[in-house]
């Protein structure tokens, strides 16, 4: 069975509903590991309540390429599979991209390439857009660039804040990350220079 390794900062969601889809054999696939590197992160603490193996990593005071070398090393040695970014709040080294070469996914609150980096719902609503959304894509050298596996469409409502705007795309992000994990596991995508096609 292909073994998944998740990497969070924060409160985990989008771990969560991966690992609901992976208890209830809609993700053809075992967590092997989950890595913070914030010990405090609630993600963290709810891995560990569902008996999952935990790791935490502190990136505070490291230089970035010698943090990515430990957590690398970790998923190494847990023979990780493929990588998914859940709320992870840092930028991937050159090396760690290498060394998981398109086996890196990333989720972001936006339809890339609008509005990349942090803050994408609060960017989206000072532009005005009527539409947003968010993106499973493949996580490159660049910061939210990589080729686009999935991606799902939110409107904006007049009366939205930037609260409501993120809930309602959290829900939709829910169901992409895990579609995008299952096209990856079952081999259901091809990728030509930008563009993911499906086979």
């Amino acid at each position: 069975m292909k073994k998944l390794g998740i990497l969070l900062s924060g409160r985990g969601s989008n771990f969560e509903a991966i690992a609901r889809n992976v208890q209830a054999g809609k993700i053809p696939a075992e967590i092997a590991l989950v890595i913070s590197n914030k010990p405090e992160a609630l993600g963290l603490a709810r891995a560990k309540d569902m008996g999952l193996q935990t790791l935490c990593i502190p990136s505070k005071g490291k230089e970035r390429e010698a943090f990515d070398r430990e957590v690398v090393a970790a998923l190494k040695e847990y023979r990780v599979d493929l990588v998914c970014l859940a709320g992870f709040m840092r930028i991937l080294s050159p090396y760690f991209v290498r060394e998981f070469p398109r086996r890196i996914l990333n989720i972001h609150p936006a339809l890339l390439p609008a509005f990349p980096g942090e803050n994408a719902q609060r960017q989206a609503m000072d532009y005005g857009v009527k539409f947003t959304g968010c993106t499973v894509h493949l996580v490159n050298e660049g910061v939210d660039t990589g080729p686009i596996i999935c991606q799902a469409v939110v409107p904006v409502q007049d009366d939205d804040t930037e609260q409501t705007l993120a809930a309602r795309i959290l829900k939709e992000e829910h169901r992409i990350y895990s579609e995008a994990i299952c096209l990856l596991l079952d081999d259901k995508v091809r990728i030509e220079g930008r563009r993911v096609l499906r086979k």
